[in-house]
């Protein structure tokens, strides 16, 4: 099982990647990446994550279109603010976009802080919706062919790979279109668009179990990012200690706030902060393989007493993950 194991972690056979959301995509120089989530392939394109940080806030625009500028955001400030939204997005008429550009630090906050005032829709999956930003599969190597192949690197341009020296990594860019959110089991389903087919049959995948497990399942894991940061892989072992029927709240100013429910798993074992959208796996004895049965969803805060003083002393020792299970008859419709 060992070798089964390491190849979780290995960067040429593991499916556990991260999704951006990147502004800019097809202008290289203005490139910015946000919204950093896990995400595991489970064949054919289709990709896994979790849903909360759809419907998170942006904290700074980097770009928008001109047309929603002048017509959505502007009305919504004082002339105050007004002046130092002109300032601080310029506009390239070539592309018809506004830009981000402070050049006074102290701004940056001022702009953050307004945004978050008003009521323009920042949320991640707006920002899709409206072409604002796309999400991206980022597949990262050391070596500088996409998975040892160079017929497959050269389908890449300038707008889909870049090389980041500083990381010792070469960075392949692979779009995604959000097939469904569902919001209340914490899970979100994405495929992968424009993009060759010899390209997604490259990406290791995993296979899905939508059992219920009971909490005496053994070889039971987490796959997530290595803890000194997201570019490494750890495969460590969890341990399934009861079971939930979950109710907790999400807030969302423009949405509605809206509730996580359903059946839970409660995990006992490490996972870093971060690590939602991470795949919890089990070794499958007759098939000799490894197969993804939940999806890291939230922390498990349990309080306790320090000095019988139990404000902020919150000891995360637990986490939340979503089985399958409860997204079967959804998923596979979509993959149909």
């Amino acid at each position: 099982m060992i070798s089964k194991k390491l190849a979780l972690t290995n960067e040429q056979t593991s499916p556990l990647f991260r999704i951006m959301w990147i502004h800019n995509p097809a202008e290289p120089h203005r490139r910015q990446f946000d919204n950093n989530i896990s995400a595991f392939h489970i064949g054919n394109g289709y990709v896994l994550s979790v849903a909360h940080n759809l419907r998170s806030e942006a904290v700074l625009i980097k770009s928008i279109p001109e047309s929603i500028f002048q017509q959505e955001l502007m009305p919504l400030l004082n002339p105050v603010q007004a002046q130092l939204f002109n300032q601080c997005y310029l506009l390239d008429n070539a592309t018809q976009k506004r830009y981000i550009n402070i050049v006074n630090q102290p701004d940056v906050q001022t702009i953050a802080n307004t945004i978050k005032s008003i009521p323009f829709d920042t949320r991640w999956v707006t920002f899709t919706e409206r072409n604002i930003c796309t999400p991206y599969l980022i597949a990262q190597f050391k070596e500088p062919q996409f998975y040892g192949s160079q017929t497959l690197t050269n389908q890449f341009d300038a707008t889909t790979y870049l090389q980041e020296a500083q990381l010792n990594r070469h960075t392949y860019l692979i779009e995604l279109k959000l097939v469904e959110a569902f919001y209340s089991a914490d899970i979100a389903l994405y495929k992968i668009v424009n993009t060759n087919q010899d390209i997604i049959d490259a990406l290791p995948s995993i296979g899905v179990n939508y059992e219920v497990l009971d909490d005496d399942q053994r070889n039971y894991y987490c796959l997530q990012s290595s803890p000194g940061g997201f570019l490494g892989r750890l495969i460590n072992k969890a341990q399934i200690e009861g079971f939930l029927d979950h109710h907790g709240s999400f807030e969302d100013r423009f949405g509605g706030n809206y509730i996580f429910e359903g059946l839970r798993y409660l995990i006992k074992g490490y996972f870093r902060f971060g690590s939602s959208g991470a795949p919890y796996v089990y070794y499958d004895n007759d098939s000799n393989e490894f197969i993804v049965n939940a999806v890291q969803s939230e922390a498990c805060p349990i309080q306790l007493s320090i000095n019988n003083n139990r404000e902020g002393n919150f000891q995360y020792v637990n986490a939340l993950a979503s089985p399958l299970s409860i997204i079967q008859e959804r998923m596979e419709l979509n993959m149909q």
